[in-house]
C-alpha cells in the first residue's frame, strides 16, 4: 500500500529494507560454498577457497561501505512523519523485498554453483560476503538511529520504482519517527518482547 488515509503515505523502514537480503544471501552463499567445494575445479580446492575468502572480505567491505554518504545526507534531511502516514510491518517489508528479488537471488545462487567448476567455493563465499555486508550496513544504520533517537523510513511508492533501493535515485527524502514506532528495533531487527511499546499508527504516541 503506497498511501495512508487523508493523504498519508505508506512507509517502510530503511534498515529493514537493507537487512532483508542479508539472510538469503548468506544462506545461499553458505550452501553454494559447501556444495561447490566438492568438485576440484580448474584451479584446485585450495586456490578456490583462498580466492573465495578474499572475495568474501571484498564483497563484505564494498556492500557495507557503499553509498554511506547518500544515507547520511538523506538522514540529515529527514522530515517528521505525518500523523496519517502508515508504518509498514517489518514482516511485510521483508516479504516484499524478497519476493521482488527472488529471481535475482536464484540466479546468483546458480551462478555461484556453476563457478565452482572453475574456482571451488569462491562464488558461494562471495554471496555470503555480500549478505554479511548488508547486515553490517543495517547495524551501522541502527547505531545512527540510536544516536539520533530517530528511526528512518522511506516511502513505499518510491521504494518500488527502482528495485527496492532505499537510497536510490527515486528516493527524494526520508521520514523520521521516534524510536518506539513500528515493530522493528533500530537496525531493522525484530524487537524483543520487552521492547514492544503500543504505538498509535497515526503517530500521536510517537515520542
Amino acid at each position: 500500500m503506497a498511501r495512508g488515509g487523508r493523504g498519508g503515505q505508506g512507509l517502510a523502514r530503511v534498515a529493514v529494507v537493507v537487512r532483508a537480503g542479508a539472510a538469503p544471501l548468506w544462506w545461499f552463499g553458505v550452501c553454494a560454498a559447501g556444495i561447490g567445494v566438492l568438485p576440484p575445479g580448474v584451479t584446485g580446492r585450495r586456490i578456490g577457497v583462498l580466492t573465495g575468502a578474499a572475495l568474501f572480505l571484498v564483497g563484505m567491505a564494498v556492500v557495507a561501505l557503499v553509498r554511506r554518504g547518500r544515507y547520511v545526507a538523506l538522514a540529515r534531511g529527514a522530515a517528521r512523519a505525518g500523523k496519517y502516514d502508515v508504518l509498514q510491518d517489518r514482516a511485510v517489508t521483508v516479504r516484499n523485498w524478497r519476493r521482488g528479488h527472488r529471481w535475482w537471488l536464484l540466479a546468483a545462487s546458480v551462478v555461484a554453483l556453476g563457478s565452482s567448476f572453475a574456482l571451488p567455493a569462491a562464488g558461494g563465499m562471495l554471496l555470503a560476503g555480500l549478505g554479511t555486508g548488508l547486515r553490517l550496513k543495517a547495524a551501522w544504520l541502527g547505531r545512527r538511529e540510536r544516536a539520533e533517537e530517530t528511526l528512518l523510513w522511506v516511502r513505499v511508492d518510491w521504494l518500488d520504482r527502482r528495485g527496492g533501493r532505499p537510497a536510490g535515485k527515486a528516493v527524494k527524502g526520508l521520514r523520521g519517527t521516534g524510536v518506539a514506532a513500528g515493530d522493528a528495533a533500530p537496525g531493522g531487527a525484530r524487537r524483543r518482547t520487552a521492547e514492544l511499546v503500543p504505538v498509535s499508527r497515526d503517530f500521536r504516541n510517537t515520542p
